[in-house]
C-alpha cells in the first residue's frame, strides 16, 4: 500500500517515514526534527512551511512529539 502524497493523519505520516523513506523514528532523529521545526532560522524549516503553510508544519511538529511520546 502506498501512502498520500501529503499524509493526513499520524498513521499515515508514520508509514511515510519509517515504510516509504525507511528511517526509523529514532529518539535522536526525532528530537532533531523537533529542533529543526520550531527553529525559524533553519533553511529547510523556512521551505516547509513556505511549500505546506504554517499550520501543516505546525501539524507535523505534533505528530513528531506524539512519536517522542512513544519512544
Amino acid at each position: 500500500m502506498s501512502s498520500p502524497v501529503i499524509p493526513t493523519s499520524y498513521q499515515e505520516w508514520q508509514h511515510c517515514i519509517t515504510v516509504e523513506c525507511g528511517i526509523a523514528l529514532t529518539k535522536d532523529f526525532i528530537e532533531s526534527r523537533i529542533t529543526a521545526l520550531q527553529s525559524e532560522s533553519d533553511e529547510h524549516t523556512r521551505q516547509f512551511t513556505a511549500k505546506f503553510g504554517p499550520a501543516y508544519k505546525a501539524q507535523v511538529l505534533t505528530w513528531f512529539e506524539q512519536a517522542r511520546a512513544s519512544v
